[in-house]
């Protein structure tokens, strides 16, 4: 009995040895991933937009319409088969902030866009700038400070799809952009 605990607790001894020998860059990617999505991501939404965002009126993807998400900033979404719940044209940010709610700072959240940066109205911000956020895709978002990393003029996309990692089904998912879609072949 006693050699069976053993060789059990040898045996749970090796398989943590070798599950604790990642590759260096490899554990600094995971640990940067978790940083970057410390708090969960508020993936169910509503189909409220803010009121002074502009539908496009001719997006390439239309809405009804089903598409490929071929971008990965966010777990389970890249490969997703999505349905386009709604199109607009906008100024789409990347933006790093210090969630309200405390912990570390989110680095480069993909995406907020214009009208929810709070007294942005048509004045689009820079690289750098220093903004308050109206956003609530995240706990912790709405109301924090945050600079603004990248800035572009884009086509944002509403979607619902199913996480590839988790099987959830995601309703109205704020935001994608264009080329983060990809025609279904």
């Amino acid at each position: 009995m006693y050699k069976k605990l053993g060789l059990i607790g040898l045996a749970a001894s090796i398989s943590l040895v070798g599950c604790s020998e990642k590759s260096d860059s490899k554990a600094r990617e995971e640990t940067t991933m978790q940083d970057e999505h410390q708090h969960k991501e508020e993936h169910s939404g509503t189909e409220k937009v803010p009121a002074d965002l502009q539908k496009a009126k001719h997006p390439h993807f239309k809405v009804g319409s089903e598409a490929i998400i071929i971008s990965d900033h966010m777990e389970g979404m890249k490969g997703a088969q999505a349905t386009v719940e709604g199109a607009y044209n906008t100024v789409a940010y990347v933006v790093s902030y210090k969630p309200t709610t405390g912990g570390k700072t989110v680095k480069n959240h993909k995406w907020v866009i214009q009208e929810e940066i709070k007294n942005a109205e048509n004045e689009t911000t820079e690289k750098g700038d220093k903004v308050i956020l109206k956003a609530n895709h995240m706990k912790g978002m709405k109301g924090a400070e945050a600079t603004i990393v990248s800035a572009k003029e884009t086509t944002v996309y509403m979607v619902s799809y199913t996480s590839k990692t988790s099987g959830e089904e995601l309703k109205n998912h704020k935001w994608v952009t264009e080329d983060e879609l990809e025609e279904i072949k």
